[in-house]
């Protein structure tokens, strides 16, 4: 079974500044929760474009594992899209877009995915920590740009 996380914040800033900074791959630890121990393991400066291949470390529950992605599609300034390859989700595709909108800029994610145990082991774990890790990310986002403004 799919599911599937909408979430768009508005941030302040021009849209080539803001996808510039999602662009940059070491930018993925500052917003992600402290909580997940995460670490990028490939080299940087990393070359973001499609084809482009990021290992990650984490820890989901105490649980540490790693995490491969491809960026499957490459779009400077508007969107791009993350593919998880290995990692602990059945799958992982992640749209990132990004809209000129009211003086700044619509960041939008939008997550399909599958979890391994179906629908008991996402609403006890999966569905709760993604909404933990979007609301983290929403508020880091607003912490780096709107003081900014």
């Amino acid at each position: 079974m799919s599911y599937r996380i909408a979430k768009s914040v508005w941030v302040p800033r021009p849209i080539d500044e803001v996808f510039e900074f999602f662009g940059n791959a070491a930018n993925l630890e500052k917003m992600t929760p402290p909580w997940l121990a995460f670490k990028i393991l490939t080299p940087q400066p990393i070359e973001m474009r499609a084809g482009t291949l990021i290992d990650y470390r984490i820890s989901l529950r105490g649980l540490p594992m790693r995490w491969r992605s491809e960026i499957t599609v490459w779009k400077p300034p508007f969107e791009f899209v993350d593919e998880q390859l290995k990692g602990p989700y059945r799958r992982w595709h992640h749209r990132h877009t990004f809209e000129t909108w009211d003086g700044g800029t619509l960041v939008g994610d939008e997550v399909t995915y599958d979890v391994l145990g179906g629908d008991l082991i996402h609403r006890l774990f999966v569905v709760g920590d993604l909404k933990k890790i979007f609301a983290f990310r929403e508020e880091t986002l607003h912490r780096l740009f709107d003081q900014r403004a």
